[in-house]
């Protein structure tokens, strides 16, 4: 089936606003939200598709990309729809702040969080799969205690304040009428108990913030700015809640002698005038070493070669993509005297061919 238009799907013009297109995206979330529309079994995949079309559209290079060349033009790109949010608890906590604003993913222990980092690589690292290592600070469970809280062979009551439910439920009024929220208990943490002795190591949380090594698979063909997320790689939760993801950015450091469209690579190559005249060849840098490239005779400045398959691979796999070499043609400017006379003479016979060509 084919993919509908992203600002058809959030009802806005294409030269919308980035507030508008948020604005947009808010009211679907919450139209779509499956607590208020739990009647229409299609709302989670509307959900998606509105979501797959605010994460292209608020992202000024995405929504470039696609203004330009539409949805095969992203996925030539790199974009990967299902390696953006990590569902609805990440759009909402995005868009709204941490937690869900209707309560109906709220019961129970507190997810852990997200972490973001940044990992720089070369762009001669895209063209093979790599393997880095990546440091970050994180909140785990405590190795002492093992999350419960408490000194090892002391008790654990009931926390008071909850009175053992690990939740507190909140009622208040939205646009959506009343609503009752349920929260995790502050007092426990969501877990219903609280240690009599609490934990040496983490005071009674449960948790501790300690550096965490992880390693990072990077596709070949990856994009500056793309992110690999890495599922439970993030903070713990609050008394058991599942572990939070890690979104790692990844970062391909500028390369002077390189631009880069996609899977292209556009280099330039000085050309002395005479070679372009005559015809030769020059030298020049790909990501594979240094090449040879013939310059036809009477090549103008501004003209191109294509080295195939010396560019970059797809993200998902397939032939290298292209270089293409821009001759850029030199004139002298310091001769001698000799030089001079040549160059004079050159010119002279050029000149002559031109006029009986003309003739």
């Amino acid at each position: 089936m084919a993919k509908r238009d992203y600002y058809q799907v959030l009802g806005v013009e294409r030269n919308a606003s980035d507030g508008e297109i948020k604005k947009a995206f808010r009211g679907l979330a919450r139209e779509l939200h499956p607590d208020v529309n739990a009647h229409d079994p299609a709302a989670e995949e509307k959900f998606k598709e509105a979501a797959e079309a605010y994460e292209v559209l608020s992202d000024a290079e995405r929504r470039r990309t696609y203004d330009r060349f539409g949805h095969e033009g992203l996925r030539s790109h790199g974009f990967d729809p299902a390696a953006g949010f990590g569902g609805f608890q990440d759009i909402f906590d995005a868009l709204f702040g941490a937690g869900d604003p209707f309560g109906g993913f709220g019961g129970g222990p507190a997810a852990g969080a997200n972490i973001g980092a940044v990992l720089e690589i070369e762009l001669e690292d895209v063209l093979e799969d790599q393997q880095r290592e990546i440091s970050f600070e994180a909140v785990s469970v405590c190795e002492r205690c093992r999350g419960n809280g408490a000194e090892p062979g002391t008790p654990i009551e009931t926390c008071p304040k909850c009175e053992g439910a690990g939740q507190i439920r909140e009622v208040s009024r939205s646009i959506f009428g009343q609503v009752v929220r349920a929260m995790p208990c502050d007092r426990c943490g969501g877990d219903g108990r609280i240690p009599e002795t609490p934990c040496e190591r983490c005071g009674g949380a449960g948790r501790i913030s300690e550096m965490r090594t992880w390693e990072v698979d990077i596709p070949a063909g990856i994009e500056d700015g793309q992110r690999v997320r890495i599922a439970g790689a993030g903070h713990a939760g609050a008394a058991g809640g599942r572990q939070g993801d890690l979104y790692v950015e990844v970062r391909v450091a500028a390369d002077e002698r390189f631009a880069r469209q996609g899977t292209e690579l556009v280099s330039r190559a000085e050309v002395p005038v005479t070679t372009a005249i005559v015809g030769g060849e020059v030298f020049v840098p790909s990501l594979d070493g240094e090449v040879s490239v013939e310059v036809p005779a009477g090549t103008q400045h501004g003209e191109t070669a294509v080295l195939g398959g010396r560019g970059l691979p797809p993200l998902r796999g397939g032939r290298r993509g292209d270089q293409h070499v821009v001759f850029e043609l030199v004139v002298p400017t310091d001769l001698d005297d000799e030089q001079r006379e040549a160059a004079e003479r050159l010119a002279e016979a050029l000149g002559r061919q031109g006029a009986s060509q003309a003739r």
